[in-house]
């Protein structure tokens, strides 16, 4: 996540987050070479994973511009467009494509936890890269998370009654709830320290700094997380090309469903941008404690969550030329032109 000012504008993303794509395949690789050559280690490695996502979650909340959250309501109609496609279109469109793709449960289950969950972190990165608008992106980034932290247990009640392998009836009161408690915790943690930041200077220039710490972080859990369950990848390797399937195809359909919502509420070109990242990125970071969270023999669903986040990256880079250029033009006025 770059710097904010106060104002919502964005610096010029740092060398990490220009390269984030290269650091998380890297670490995914590594971590796997790793698991794969040397098995001992998965049991050391897992145990590992908590207590890092932990750190990554209380800096990426301790990060979130909590102070921004009016500043949407200043943008009714992106804010409308915006819930309307994280919180109802996508999430049905999800979970059609999960349907559509391994028939396994368990990956289903992964891919539906992530692809219901909206994005908080490198969308803010992609909205400055693409032109899009970073102070609208930046207000609605609270809005997303506090919504997605309400409705996930919501969707996974509704669309996915039964946890995979666990014969519990109600994910919400599940599995979720222990994974809950992580999350729950660092968020409030992060933003007491986010709101004591802006009173102490001390603690603001701690945050200026911490600013770097999310990408190299995420890019730690994932090698942990490919390294503890190396072997497991090696045996849902049938049915990665399912998960890139459904990836890619949610990734397309959200950007024709933000040029959709973008002509009905009529937002300027920019927020049309930013509309388009928030409904193609997920949050990976914040679900991947309830896959990991699940009972054993269900730990594939992990794997469904970091390789849709690997296909999503990768998707976003070719977003970053063809948004601006083919999808929002920039349109020249007949004026300008004469």
């Amino acid at each position: 996540m770059s710097s904010l000012s106060a104002a919502g504008s964005m610096s010029a993303p740092s060398s990490a987050e220009r390269h984030q794509v290269w650091w998380y395949l890297g670490a995914v690789m590594l971590g796997l070479a790793v698991g794969l050559l040397a098995p001992g280690v998965g049991p050391f490695v897992e145990v590992l994973v908590w207590p890092v996502l932990a750190m990554l979650l209380l800096v990426v909340f301790f990060l979130t511009p909590w102070s921004q959250l009016p500043g949407v309501l200043a943008r009714p109609r992106f804010l409308l467009a915006a819930l309307a496609g994280n919180a109802v279109v996508m999430p049905l469109i999800a979970v059609a494509l999960v349907h559509l793709g391994p028939e396994d449960p368990v990956l289903r289950f992964g891919l539906l936890l992530v692809l219901v969950a909206p994005c908080t972190d490198w969308f803010m990165t992609f909205t400055h890269v693409s032109g899009g608008d970073t102070a609208a992106a930046s207000a609605l980034i609270p809005v997303n998370l506090m919504a997605q932290l309400v409705l996930i247990p919501v969707y996974l009640w509704l669309f996915a009654p039964e946890i995979p392998g666990s014969g519990e009836a109600n994910p919400a009161t599940g599995v979720l709830a222990g994974a809950a408690v992580l999350i729950l915790g660092s968020m409030l943690l992060g933003a007491t320290a986010a709101w004591w930041a802006q009173r102490r200077p001390a603690l603001a220039r701690v945050r200026a700094h911490a600013e770097v710490a999310p990408v190299p972080l995420l890019a730690v859990v994932l090698f942990l997380v490919a390294a503890s369950q190396a072997r497991i990848v090696l045996d849902a390797a049938g049915s990665l090309p399912g998960i890139a399937a459904v990836a890619l195809g949610y990734l397309v359909l959200a950007v024709l469903v933000a040029w959709v919502l973008a002509r009905l509420t009529r937002v300027p070109r920019e927020q049309g941008i930013t509309l388009t990242m928030t409904l193609a990125t997920r949050n990976s970071f914040v679900v991947l404690p309830v896959a990991l969270a699940l009972p054993a023999g269900a730990e594939v669903a992990a794997v469904a969550v970091v390789f849709q986040s690997l296909v999503e990256l990768l998707g976003i880079l070719v977003l970053l030329w063809v948004l601006p250029r083919w999808v929002f033009p920039r349109r020249v006025s007949s004026t300008a032109s004469a």
